[in-house]
């Protein structure tokens, strides 16, 4: 684990003692004012790149953690202490300072890390999937079976030797992207419990989506289906957690652009395909598409515009709208300067124009401190609830725009969603 524990703690103490050893270059008043221009003007810089990354080049796909804003200005200011180091000193000590550049770099890296908490392995920080191929008990039946008219609670028993856990893995062979030769990276599943017994039941079905920069990873769906199995028999949906960007550092807006067909990977590989290869449910009702940031606002794109597929929405701070971050580059390249054409593929004016919604479900949820998801969040919420869609606005109880809210914000969502998705009795009953 790289977001808390004894490596990161042993990384910080490691920062530490190299930044007052070369802050006690000297004992001298000079030294101590020439100590602290360099600490200053090196913040600066720093400040001064963060903001254009974020900013100018829009390399987050947003706004950034607030600790970014600590953690960036204080490695730049570091590691000009440590530059400033290299003259006029003892051979050690050129050494200690070229150490300390990359050992302040590799804090601030990890620093920032924790503090979403999403990468939590170093794999997951390097964008390589630990998470091995795995069999999705395709049923094999084509075309499915019409959904049961009964809810699955009332006819679901646990068989013996049912495991306590689910399976999370890739699908081998991977999810096709034949119609819109997107080149997603590997999607990753999660199994329920009562997935894995002989003669499972068909199971309502999750497509989810993860931020921006980001990799397709199960482990906060998963954790969270795991956990409302466990309450309820082993039942939980069965999630495909998918890939929405193709590149980490780009943004294909959800849309069919220059960087890549993302509606048509959607809609006509994936969809399909999950329909066909999992053993789910088919309705809308019963068919949930999530998404957490710049995911998130690709389920509130997709909820909102193909609610005969997606019944229920669960967007997870998302973005508002596609590019609402870079509103200006985006209708310049992405649209030719069309508002029109900008405009009608966000989500609220979707929704305006679709109402009335006559059964959909939507939870938009965000952190509690997140205060640049906030707002749109809520506008959404609002949005949708003028749609005629089943709304709730939820904000996660000290939640900020990583791990605890993207965890929270599923919860909220499947409590709200179990008895619709016929896995637990209505709320009283």
């Amino acid at each position: 684990m790289i977001v808390s524990g004894p490596l990161l703690f042993t990384v910080y103490v490691i920062a530490a003692l190299l930044f007052i050893y070369l802050l006690g270059r000297e004992a001298s008043v000079s030294w101590a004012l020439t100590a602290i221009v360099v600490l200053v003007v090196g913040a600066m810089i720093g400040g001064a790149v963060l903001w254009a990354a974020v900013n100018v080049l829009d390399l987050f796909g947003g706004p950034v953690a607030d600790a970014a804003w600590l953690w960036v200005p204080g490695a730049f200011a570091a590691i000009a202490l440590a530059i400033w180091n290299l003259w006029r000193s003892r051979w050690w000590r050129k050494v200690i300072a070229l150490i300390a550049i990359p050992v302040f770099a590799l804090t601030a890296v990890l620093g920032i890390n924790a503090a979403y908490g999403i990468d939590r392995t170093i794999g997951d920080l390097l964008g390589i999937s630990t998470v091995p191929s795995g069999d999705i008990r395709d049923p094999g039946v084509d075309p499915p079976p019409p959904d049961p008219a009964e809810p699955l609670y009332t006819t679901w028993t646990a068989p013996e030797g049912m495991p306590a856990h689910g399976e999370v893995g890739t699908p081998d062979p991977a999810v096709p992207n034949t119609v819109s030769g997107f080149p997603a990276r590997p999607a990753e599943f999660y199994l329920p419990p009562a997935a894995l017994v002989d003669n499972p039941p068909r199971l309502p079905l999750v497509i989810m989506m993860m931020g921006q920069p980001g990799d397709p990873d199960v482990t906060f769906i998963g954790q969270v289906l795991d956990e409302f199995a466990a309450k309820h028999d082993g039942l939980a949906p069965i999630a495909l957690v998918i890939d929405q960007l193709g590149d980490p550092t780009q943004d294909p807006l959800c849309l069919d652009t220059d960087l890549g067909k993302v509606e048509t990977y959607v809609m006509q590989d994936v969809v399909p395909w999950a329909k066909l290869h999992l053993n789910v449910l088919q309705g809308a009702k019963v068919t949930t598409v999530a998404g957490y940031s710049n995911g998130g606002g690709c389920a509130a794109y997709f909820g909102a515009k193909y609610p005969e597929t997606f019944g229920n929405i669960i967007a997870v701070a998302p973005t508002e709208y596609a590019g609402v971050e870079r509103n200006d580059e985006v209708l310049a390249s992405a649209f030719k300067g069309d508002q029109a054409a900008y405009d009608a593929v966000k989500p609220e004016t979707i929704m305006a124009a679709k109402a009335p919604y006559p059964d959909s479900v939507g939870i938009y949820a965000v952190g509690q401190n997140d205060h640049a998801f906030a707002p749109g969040t809520k506008r959404l919420a609002d949005a949708a609830t003028a749609a005629g869609i089943a709304a709730t606005y939820y904000e996660v109880p000290g939640g900020d725009h990583g791990a605890s809210t993207v965890v929270g914000g599923l919860e909220e969502g499947f409590e709200v969603l179990y008895p619709r998705l016929g896995l637990a009795p209505p709320p009283g009953s």
